[in-house]
């Protein structure tokens, strides 16, 4: 009898250690441990260590750290009927374990799915020139989308970015076309202000020298000088009749005004 007790003690003892061993769980600080009890929800514990009863408990571990999703590729029919691919990278966090655990099956894989139809549905909305110039404001409605679809989830979306949008070599080059078109239009525009100011600005110095002959007749007299520097060629510059008419006054005004006075 003495030697069945020994034996029956020798196997219950390495089963109680292994049943106490299996008790014990250690949950780090980013993690959380989801406990059901007979099959029903009972309690989120953690971190630290925690007490499972074997047979009539199980846990399930909950990581609490950010995520960093890549979003794969996806074919988007812009607004204008333009194929482009498009790919992203989503972060995101559980918040609440309960619901990560109880209300979806797989909270990463349902979280990646989502992300991948709300890209296409978001993108699908909008022109490609959208797109490519207002990367931020789509950032943010995608991110807005998920965040209020994954609330349900216990999940928290803290930040969409669109990483690349890949165009066919057509649309390259047709864009390529449409922005050296539009540097030509805005370089026309310029010089066509500029003639426009410098006919103002000749306008009005023309209208300032009509008031004043002898500003007139200086910018004549400038100009001469700055042909005569010139003695590559030979210019035949006319003379101005306003000028030739008050030479021609003086020299006969001149006799008069030398001849003697009789008494």
């Amino acid at each position: 009898m003495l030697d069945f007790n020994i034996g029956l003690g020798g196997i219950l003892l390495p089963l109680v250690l292994v049943l106490l061993g299996a008790s014990f769980r250690i949950l780090r600080e980013y993690e959380r441990g989801v406990v059901f009890q007979l099959g029903r929800f009972w309690k989120v514990k953690g971190p630290g260590l925690v007490i499972v009863v074997p047979g009539l408990q199980q846990m399930v571990r909950v990581d609490m750290r950010v995520v960093t999703m890549d979003v794969e590729p996806q074919d988007v029919i812009s607004r204008d009927n333009v194929s482009v691919k498009v790919n992203a990278v989503v972060f995101f966090r559980v918040i609440d374990p309960q619901k990560a655990i109880i209300q979806v099956e797989n909270y990463l894989m349902a979280t990646s799915q989502l992300a991948q139809t709300t890209l296409r549905v978001v993108l699908g909305k909008h022109e490609l020139d959208e797109m490519l110039a207002e990367r931020e404001r789509l950032n943010l409605d995608v991110q807005q989308i998920l965040d209020s679809q994954t609330d349900a989830w216990g999940i928290k979306v803290t930040n969409v970015e669109i990483k690349h949008i890949d165009l066919n070599e057509s649309m390259v080059r047709a864009i390529a076309r449409q922005a050296e078109a539009e540097r030509e239009r805005r370089a026309k525009v310029i010089h066509a202000e500029g003639e426009k100011q410098a006919a103002v600005a000749l306008l009005e110095a023309a209208q300032m020298l009509s008031v004043q002959p002898e500003a007139m007749q200086l910018r004549y007299l400038q100009t001469m000088t700055q042909v005569a520097g010139d003695r590559a060629s030979t210019i035949v510059f006319p003379l101005p009749m306003d000028l030739l008419g008050r030479l021609l006054a003086k020299q006969s005004e001149g006799p008069e005004t030398s001849r003697p006075t009789q008494v």
